[in-house]
């Protein structure tokens, strides 16, 4: 922050996850090899969909751009936590913990659309599906792909904006293993009524707007599904939503727990647990949930292998 801001602390301290040695060195461990396999996995799951042609479907082009934002938004925490757990405390300027948070909120946001988009995606195969090459055309995905990325920018653009009205002029030490906003909230010398709900508002107008696309999607999915005469189709139209909703579930029931809920409802303990539930857990599950669970990606990357093998 600029000196126009007041402010006179120009560095925060990230305490990390803990400061007992041994844990220090199992835990790097651990989300190393978590951080790895959400790069391969994620990078495997952009990589599949671009070279194989029977995935090229509005579907797994949302699933492309989901997987760069996961890898985007563990990128912005994982490596500055991966260096935290060799000393006490990761150092970080002011203006690079507001753009780490800032990073996450894009991503994260971004997740929300796109998810809302997939749901959408599914309600038209269903329920429409003679209509589907009009209303998912080229054109349209493309358009939801747009608006999802303003959407992350436009989020983050309200949290960061907040960030630079605040002074820091106290302790500089945060009880987290990134620049979330609950604990800089803490930490700042300024008001904070007004800055703390500003954004509270924003990300809970967008995750009600993105639940009510996907709850909408699935309810109008579910009715469409019942009234099928046939057991294999009813199984067959489940199928391709199951991945999403895992996805979903997970997901929103993580940030709604650290963005929309009061904050002194949980501890910082929780906080810490599930930001790093969301911020580096997802990311890596995301591709083995939609690997494991699809049929269609599945054989693409047997295809795939067998291709480059033979």
């Amino acid at each position: 922050m600029d000196a126009g801001n007041h402010t006179t602390v120009k560095e925060f301290i990230l305490l990390g996850l803990t400061e007992d040695p041994t844990l220090c060195v199992i835990f790097f461990v651990i989300f190393l090899g978590v951080y790895v396999v959400t790069l391969l996995g994620n990078m495997s799951i952009i990589t599949l969909i671009r070279s194989c042609s029977q995935l090229h479907t509005p579907m797994y082009l949302f699933l492309s751009h989901l997987a760069f934002a996961d890898i985007g938004s563990s990128t912005a925490v994982t490596p500055i936590m991966l260096v935290g757990f060799f000393g006490h405390g990761t150092a970080l300027p002011v203006a690079g913990c507001e753009a780490q948070f800032c990073s996450v909120v894009m991503f994260g946001t971004t997740d929300c659309f796109l998810l809302a988009a997939m749901a959408y995606d599914r309600y038209v195969a269903i329920c429409s599906p003679l209509l589907y090459s009009s209303h998912m055309s080229p054109r349209v995905c493309l358009l939801l792909v747009g608006v999802s990325y303003l959407g992350g920018c436009v989020n983050s653009g309200t949290f960061g904006s907040c960030l630079l009205s605040l002074s820091f002029c106290g302790p500089n030490r945060i009880d987290h293993f990134f620049c979330d906003f609950p604990p800089l909230l803490k930490l700042s010398c300024s008001d904070v009524s007004v800055v703390e709900t500003i954004p509270s508002i924003s990300s809970g107008s967008i995750i009600v707007l993105t639940v009510c696309v996907i709850a909408l999607s699935y309810i109008s999915i579910l009715t469409t599904v019942l009234k099928m005469r046939s057991t294999e189709g009813r199984h067959k139209a489940f199928s391709t939503c199951t991945s999403h909703l895992t996805a979903v579930t997970l997901f929103y029931g993580a940030i709604t727990f650290i963005y929309v809920l009061p904050k002194s409802s949980y501890s910082t303990r929780q906080n810490r647990v599930v930001s790093l539930f969301y911020t580096v857990v997802i990311p890596m599950l995301n591709p083995l949930i939609y690997s494991l669970r699809n049929r269609d990606v599945k054989e693409a990357l047997r295809k795939m292998t067998v291709r480059r093998y033979s």
